[in-house]
């Protein structure tokens, strides 16, 4: 009986392999749309949704700036949309998230939950996203639920025209989003937690934003809570950290641009990255320094960070592969 239950549990921490043409790790529109074109090109694509099914915008409320949804759509919504598109094709989609890579060989190695299951692809699509970082307050994490938080101002300030908001940032895309902001809200607070001199912006989009007249600086601040009611945010307490006093501002909208973190940590001992850790492709391409292996979406795109400049890059990934396993003869 002893040798039995060995036996069983040697079984338990087996792998199960299988060989697929081309895996897409990571959901969302660029891994939903590199799945469809891959599936119509009969690839038989295989995806691993990852931790966060649907990407990012399943945190996101209303999504209006996507074409083909003239009365805009709920974010989780559409990213059904996209997996039953994604179905249609025949796509295998399945949950589970990579942990581990091998990309040494001309097939690529690909581990999804710790081992359970071992992958071999003869082409390897990365749609792994980025996640946005935040200021861990516990009613900023409230009203990303109710309305008003939010870490995309180009996606979420459409919804705020006329009225006040709040950005807590001090690079240059913090700036770059103030001064967007500032063209449709009445007055934007930009929240920066070192004085003048300490703002990590270039000089160029520091100067925009000191001489837009509705956007108001406040230096050596930080958030000390988002303040709001069952319809959303209505507020923020702010604290000057140098003086300990406190100030409330009356606001409709939140927003944090302290950065992104692009989901590639497992990648990094075989793709090139920058420093940040977003995936560099060859310019025009989806492709990485790693033959057969492509990234696309907002794991490799720090500038536009959209769901359609995402779903377009998808788009380029099973383009790529599908070339390339013909280059190799591979069907």
């Amino acid at each position: 009986m002893l040798l039995i239950r060995i036996f069983v549990l040697q079984i338990d921490f087996m792998s199960t392999l299988e060989k697929v043409n081309c895996l897409i790790i990571g959901s969302g529109p660029a891994g939903y749309t590199a799945a469809i074109y891959a599936a119509r090109a009969d690839l038989k694509p295989m995806m691993y949704m990852g931790p966060e099914p649907g990407g990012q915008l399943t945190t996101t409320t209303e999504v209006e700036n996507y074409p083909g949804f003239p009365h805009g759509i709920q974010g989780p919504e559409m990213m059904e949309l996209f997996k039953a598109q994604a179905e249609r094709f025949k796509t295998d989609i399945r949950f589970g998230f990579a942990t581990k890579v091998d990309f040494t060989g001309p097939v690529h190695k690909v581990w999804i939950d710790d081992g359970k299951v071992e992958i071999h692809a003869n082409a390897v699509i990365i749609a792994t996203g980025a996640t946005a970082k935040w200021l861990g307050l516990e009613s900023e994490q409230k009203y990303r639920s109710l309305g008003g938080v939010s870490a995309c101002a180009v996606c979420d300030g459409f919804f705020y025209r006329g009225k006040d908001v709040a950005i807590v940032g001090a690079g240059d895309t913090a700036c770059e989003e103030a001064t967007y902001l500032a063209k449709l809200c009445k007055k934007v607070y930009m929240i920066v937690r070192k004085d003048e001199g300490g703002m990590r912006a270039s000089k160029a989009m520091i100067k925009r934003v000191v001489e837009t007249a509705n956007i108001e600086v406040l230096y050596s601040s930080e958030t000390k809570e988002v303040l709001g009611d069952e319809n959303g945010v209505t507020g923020a307490v702010v604290l000057n950290v140098k003086t300990g006093e406190e100030r409330r501002i009356d606001i409709f909208g939140f927003f944090v641009a302290i950065g992104h973190k692009p989901n590639t940590d497992i990648f990094k001992p075989w793709i090139n990255m920058d420093e940040t850790g977003y995936i560099k492709t060859i310019p025009g391409t989806s492709k990485t320094n790693i033959e057969g292996v492509f990234a696309v979406g907002d794991a490799q795109d720090k500038v536009y960070r959209q769901a359609v400049s995402a779903a377009g890059s998808g788009c380029m990934g099973a383009l790529d592969a599908e070339r390339y396993l013909a280059e190799k003869g591979i069907h």
